[in-house]
């Protein structure tokens, strides 16, 4: 409250805010910390999955102790210890297109950490619908982005949202974290810089990143922003129907590769088949398109790649082409199965 132009009028708003935080990975867990102790009053922690050990050197909150645990439910417990004063909200429901608008709607900005496009789209659309202002960040190896969407101008306009800055992503062209590697560090650097802006968006304080993307290198420590426009160009009316999709655990393979009543494809590259394979089928998920009969035999397919991502999309895809095709993807991919 010593801050110039920060005052006990902004703590106060700070206390009666509600923040979402969609993701309780490598972003929203500093993201959380430090909202937290800058003494938000009510923080929601929306995430579904649970701790793995690839993932400890840069989300923050966990331990080897709590491997296998709920994610949403432990950092809500580390943050109550850190601010005993601070409302803290676990959603353990995967977000879909059938409970984001319900979640969204309890707060008052949203912060998204996720790690796939399909959940990054539906959050971008459901803040949109419920007129919420969203805070983006990403990271992946070496460079972060950060942006605020939905801002609320003049004129009852709204400032860009992720669909103005790219419209569509194919997503199975580009790795996530696990694949493609991240410096740990940076996830922090980006998760503190979306608290600044949900700080700055609640008292009202400074200039925010609407408008703007603010693009990091942590090779360089060089920043720069780049300006997309005032207001949106987009026309958002619904949601897009979430794609629920079957999965198969490791276990559950090796058990069923014994009765033989399953086939394995392969989505991942040439090179990465080369290296090591379970065997089955090798389909790359660019050239999936051209091999769309295959799918249309009674026999269940299972698709696998390094850590699951992919054989995830490449399952999306064929059933949209495809809605009867018989297909599991498997669950932490390779990796898991190893």
């Amino acid at each position: 409250m010593a801050l110039p132009g920060f005052s006990e009028t902004a703590q106060k708003l700070l206390q009666q805010a509600k923040v979402l935080i969609v993701g309780a990975g490598g972003l929203g867990c500093p993201a959380a910390q430090y909202l937290t102790s800058t003494g938000v009053g009510t923080i929601g922690i929306a995430d579904f999955d649970v701790v793995s050990e690839s993932n400890l050197h840069r989300q923050i909150l966990y331990t080897p102790a709590d491997i296998g645990q709920e994610k949403a439910i432990l950092a809500c417990m580390r943050l109550q210890a850190q601010n005993p004063g601070v409302k803290l909200l676990p959603h353990v429901e995967k977000i879909t297109s059938t409970n984001v608008l319900d979640i969204v709607k309890q707060y008052d900005i949203v912060i998204d950490g996720t790690d796939n496009f399909e959940t990054r789209y539906l959050l971008n659309d459901a803040c949109v619908l419920n007129g919420k202002p969203l805070v983006y960040g990403a990271i992946y190896q070496f460079e972060g982005q950060v942006a605020v969407w939905n801002v609320k101008c003049k004129d009852d306009q709204r400032s860009p949202n992720y669909r103005d800055l790219f419209p569509k992503v194919d997503a199975t062209q580009i790795p996530n974290c696990t694949e493609g590697g991240v410096i740990p560090t940076l996830a922090g650097i980006i998760g503190c810089m979306q608290a600044n802006e949900v700080i700055k968006y609640i008292t009202q304080t400074g200039e925010l990143l609407a408008g703007k993307v603010l693009i990091f290198d942590a090779q360089s420590m060089q920043s720069r922003i780049i300006k997309i426009g005032s207001v949106t160009k987009t026309n958002i009316r619904r949601l897009t129907e979430t794609v629920i999709i079957s999965t198969i655990t490791a276990g559950e393979l090796k058990s069923r590769l014994q009765n033989d009543d399953i086939e394995l494809v392969d989505v991942r590259t040439e090179q990465e088949r080369d290296a090591y394979d379970i065997g089955g089928t090798h389909i790359p998920l660019d050239e999936l398109e051209s091999y769309l009969p295959f799918f249309t035999s009674s026999t269940t397919k299972v698709l696998y790649c390094a850590t699951g991502n992919r054989s995830a999309e490449a399952v999306k895809l064929i059933l949209k082409m495809i809605p009867e095709a018989d297909l599991l993807s498997l669950e932490g991919g390779l990796k898991g199965y190893i």
